[in-house]
């Protein structure tokens, strides 16, 4: 297998030749026609004065121009710079000034929002050009006049551009938040991204022929290296989607026969929570993948039951291990899919340890450490991050709390942020949240904790009734005080109709503790 991004994907347009890669609307693209493509973009992009290892923004929604863009960057050794559709003019320009980037690809308008207006007035000394993917706004260049503008550089120059770029290259800046508040730059290279998602997509079985829906957004891990990255090392087919809402997604699960769809648990939990859901043909499902969050026994066998899916596997991992440390293998039993995150990725090492970097012994909760080719090289200027990340043997801290079994398999049981300690003992809410959806009662449930006078922190739980179901504050209390120990018994509830998350469909907590802040009981 090839070992930098743009040799796969000229590789990948040899093997699956006319066969669809990407289906987008009325856009089609075979493997071919996305390989020239991606070299169209790429002769755009050294036309305007592209180096190798200079920085491009990407920042629109799931579309396949958005896959063209980044193909065209990376082939003309450029690296990506991921940008978060939900973010405002703001934390936009941070990460462009952050980043260096020289040009950057968005959107005129999306869910009412205009990008490029958004930057208006924001200090961007090394921003050289905006080309907008799809949309109209001012002063930028559409992508098809820009790519018209590379027809001045030969496919020749293009290619030999493409085949000149490195597996110790650098492939992409994916940023993500820390403890800081600001964001920080992971910076990773092409060959050991293709190496993880060599070994994510054979673990999960994706195929040749398989139809891939991908709901997480581009610009996180999830829908760009196990998304469409992926699709090109096995041949199968992306069909983008923009804005998950459930109706839409049951639509097109049915009309276009999709085969792979994975994603958060809270998607599923939506689904399932769907009262039509029975009317929609959803037979084509075969594969899901899970686990961006702690992740339910129930939510699992429900998948398998009520959505119909062959296999469920589920994994682990973050943005600065290029997305994917641990996975449950195809012959693993289903209480091991069920309720584990799998082992180590091959030559890939995972531990748990103690406060003191000692690891802990199989069974008892540690801090999950990894360390091998998947590591992050680091956060783009910003070595003191990096230290605190990555210790001088290689480890990464990833901050997570997990309990590893004797075959080293591990339960992702929360972050260490999100343990609170109550009456002296610790309390993990994605323990207590398992406990809840798993009675059957509620379609979404999270638990944060609160500071209390008298036991330090408590619990509170936000849960998301079931249609036609009246939970009251009271009622929620009353299982818990019967079914979980009585220090895990929050001692607040919200009902809400639905609860805050991320364009990766992953609840966004600190909203929940911003809101419990503000409105004490």
């Amino acid at each position: 297998m090839e070992k930098t991004i743009p040799r796969l994907v000229l590789g990948a347009a040899d093997r699956f030749g006319d066969a669809p890669a990407i289906e987008d609307g009325d856009t089609t693209l075979s493997f071919r026609a996305l390989s020239e493509a991606g070299l169209s973009a790429s002769r755009a992009f050294i036309g305007a004065g592209l180096e190798p290892g200079d920085r491009v923004g990407v920042w629109a929604p799931n579309l396949y121009e958005w896959i063209v863009a980044a193909i065209g960057i990376q082939m003309a050794g450029g690296v990506l710079v991921t940008m978060n559709t939900r973010m405002k003019g703001g934390e936009a320009a941070y990460i462009l000034r952050k980043s260096g980037a020289k040009f950057l690809c968005t959107m005129g308008e999306f869910l009412g929002s205009n990008y490029v207006e958004m930057l208006d007035g924001e200090d961007l000394p090394d921003l050289e050009r905006i080309i907008t993917l799809r949309g109209e706004a001012r002063n930028v260049t559409s992508f098809d006049e820009f790519i018209a503008s590379g027809e001045s550089v030969s496919e020749d120059i293009a290619r030999e551009r493409a085949l000149a770029v490195k597996p110790e290259d650098l492939s992409d800046f994916l940023f993500t938040s820390g403890t800081t508040g600001n964001p920080k730059g992971v910076m990773t290279c092409h060959g050991q991204n293709i190496r993880s998602f060599m070994a994510w997509s054979e673990v999960v079985g994706l195929r040749e022929g398989d139809r891939y829906l991908i709901v997480m957004p581009f610009f996180h891990s999830f829908g760009y290296k196990a998304g469409w990255l992926a699709s090109l090392m096995r041949g199968a087919t992306v069909l983008p989607h923009q804005v998950f809402d459930v109706p839409v997604i049951l639509e097109r699960i049915a009309a276009d026969r999709i085969s792979v769809f994975p994603g958060a648990p809270t998607i599923y939990q939506s689904m399932l929570a769907y009262p039509d859901l029975a009317s929609f043909d959803i037979s084509a499902l075969r594969l899901a993948v899970t686990g961006a969050a702690p992740t339910p026994v129930e939510l699992i066998r429900r998948m398998k039951s009520d959505l119909g899916f062959e296999t469920v596997i589920t994994g682990y991992g973050l943005t600065e291990s290029c997305g994917i440390a641990t996975m449950c293998r195809f012959d693993d039993d289903p209480e091991t899919i069920a309720t584990t995150s799998g082992r180590a990725i091959p030559d890939v090492e995972v531990v748990c340890v103690d406060p003191e970097g000692k690891e802990v012994p199989r069974g008892e909760p540690g801090e999950v450490w990894v360390r091998g080719y998947n590591i992050m090289q680091a956060y783009f200027d910003d070595q003191e991050e990096t230290d605190k990340a990555i210790d001088a043997d290689g480890w990464l801290h990833t901050g997570d709390i997990a309990v590893m079994d004797d075959r080293g398999y591990v339960k992702i049981t929360d972050r260490i942020k999100d343990m609170y300690i109550s009456g002296g003992f610790n309390c993990y809410p994605a323990e207590i949240e398992g406990a809840l959806y798993g009675s059957g009662n509620y379609a979404q449930v999270a638990v944060i904790g609160i500071p209390d006078e008298r036991m330090g922190e408590v619990g509170m739980v936000f849960v998301v009734p079931l249609e036609g179901e009246s939970p009251t504050p009271d009622s929620v209390i009353a299982w818990c005080r019967e079914n979980i120990s009585n220090y895990k018994v929050p001692r607040r509830v919200e009902v809400m109709e639905e609860l805050p998350t991320n364009a990766s469909g992953k609840v966004t907590k600190f909203v929940l503790r911003d809101y419990a802040a503000a409105s004490p009981a």
